[in-house]
């Protein structure tokens, strides 16, 4: 009979650390979102959101946003970051573009006109994606409010902002993180 011995791992050895995965994100959200007390304590604004910044998975970026009656974010990209967002409370409107947008180099681009999809997303639903995702999320209810929890992984470098017109969406301005702290 013979023993088996496993020399340990030498002490100066990297650790071994696994990128958040956007299936990562969204089990966070979900689990967030159906957190009542979470959720109640998010202060509510008649005028514009709210949002308390959260600590997400394994180093991610999150956030408990919250969305008066009418409305959004705008058309936007999370840069290099994929993220995940769920509704908590009310019902929140995705539109986005499936199509791969160039990083950088353009200011202007003509859409196909098969590009455009929309989700919507009552409580309790929510939905990932990957990086250079451009959408706009929106709270289209005339009277309710609605909560969302947002993760992005990595932490969020930048936000592009895009106007369209028709087919034509413009890069208007890049936000820093600096910019939403």
């Amino acid at each position: 009979m013979s023993a088996l011995t496993h020399a340990p791992a030498p002490a100066t050895a990297p650790a071994v650390t696994r990128a958040v995965s956007e299936a990562d994100l969204l089990a966070f959200t979900l689990r967030i979102a159906s957190d009542p007390e979470l959720i109640a304590s998010l202060p509510l604004d008649p005028e514009g959101r709210t949002w308390i910044r959260l600590d997400g998975p394994g180093g991610s970026e999150a956030w408990l946003i919250g969305w008066p009656p009418g409305t959004g974010t705008g058309w936007h990209d999370h840069a290099e970051s994929r993220g995940a967002f769920t509704t908590a409370r009310g019902r929140l409107t995705e539109n986005s573009l499936a199509v791969r947008l160039p990083s950088e180099g353009w200011q202007s681009l003509s859409l196909a006109p098969d590009v455009d999809r929309t989700r919507a997303l009552g409580a309790g639903t929510g939905r990932a994606f990957g990086e250079h995702h451009v959408h706009e999320v929106l709270n289209e209810s005339e009277t309710e409010h609605a909560i969302s929890v947002h993760a992005y992984y990595p932490p969020l470098p930048l936000i592009r902002r895009y106007s369209r017109t028709g087919p034509v969406l413009t890069l208007e301005h890049v936000e820093r993180p600096a910019d939403w702290q």
